[in-house]
């Protein structure tokens, strides 16, 4: 983000600053969790890390979600004529009844996602626990869409109503925004295709409900992913272009085109994917191929010196 749209950078950190320190304090917990949980053989030792450990992978979808949220409603915040972002909402402001909403859409999806995974990965007691809860997420994760979706219908959106030159330097305070009633369903109404992604969002984690049901587990992660990317593309197709609306000054909006780095700069992002992408991919496909299989409690115990 801050090669790519450092306007998008500077302005977010300022106004979710706190609520990122708290994410990332989260993450911490998860490596030293998982590092000294079997230090000691001690239940109460165990049980202690393993609800740091969940804490950390509760808060940062939460998080992620309450800020998406608040980007759909709009960010207070106000571009100088230097195009240095003042942000003027609070930490609490985030916390509004919207944004909460997205918050537990974001941490459904995520639960329904591992609790899918695991499904596919574990025997026996865990692998029950887990099948039980891909269904319950599955189920709350469509319902709650659904619920963000009607909220939104009745929500202002912005509209550009200025000539749009794709081509022109970036420059966020060249064009003209307003708030409209229902203006983050333009998108689908001017190109009927894009309803796929909601319906995505909303089928997916039932036939991922169904699939966990008759013990189907590869099914239910396939179904699981597919609905999380069409709870994800829904909201980016309906902001499109907007990156992060003002709801200060409508005008001084950030969107895709005017709030990007120069073109030396992406090209050598683009040059740097290329080269990196592939990489990444190649070794994250490696490590997921040797983890290959189910883990049994045979093969913890039989490896219990190198598990954590």
């Amino acid at each position: 983000m801050f090669a790519a749209w450092p306007l998008v950078y500077a302005t977010s950190f300022s106004g979710f600053y706190l609520a990122m320190i708290v994410t990332l304090a989260a993450l911490w917990l998860r490596p030293i969790g998982l590092d000294y949980r079997s230090k000691i053989e001690d239940k109460k030792w165990r049980s202690t890390w393993d609800i740091c450990i969940s804490i950390s992978g509760f808060v940062p979808p939460i998080i992620f979600g309450v800020a998406f949220g608040n980007l759909i409603q709009g960010v207070p915040f106000e571009l100088s004529d230097f195009m240095m972002p003042t942000y003027h909402g609070s930490f609490f402001g985030l916390l509004n009844p919207f944004a909460l909403l997205c918050g537990l859409v974001s941490l459904f999806m995520i639960l329904m996602q591992g609790a899918a995974w695991l499904q596919m990965k574990t025997t026996d007691d865990v692998h029950a626990r887990a099948r039980n809860v891909a269904q319950i997420m599955g189920l709350l994760t469509a319902a709650l869409f659904v619920a963000a979706g009607f909220w939104v219908q009745g929500m202002e959106g912005y509209v550009i109503t200025s000539a749009i030159d794709m081509n022109a330097p970036s420059n966020p305070l060249n064009k003209e925004v307003i708030r409209e009633v229902g203006a983050w369903m333009n998108n689908f109404e001017a190109y009927p295709v894009l309803w796929a992604a909601p319906a995505l969002g909303v089928a997916m984690p039932l036939l991922a409900v169904v699939a966990s049901r008759f013990e189907k587990g590869g099914f239910a992660f396939l179904f699981s992913s597919l609905g999380n990317a069409g709870v994800i593309f829904t909201a980016g197709l309906s902001m499109f272009p907007f990156v992060m609306p003002s709801s200060r000054v409508p005008s001084h909006s950030l969107t895709m085109w005017d709030a990007t780095s120069s073109e030396l700069t992406l090209n050598l992002m683009t040059g740097v994917a290329f080269v990196m992408v592939p990489i990444i991919l190649g070794y994250t496909s490696w490590t997921y191929y040797k983890m290959f299989g189910r883990l049994d409690s045979k093969f913890i115990e039989e490896n219990k010196n190198s598990l954590y």
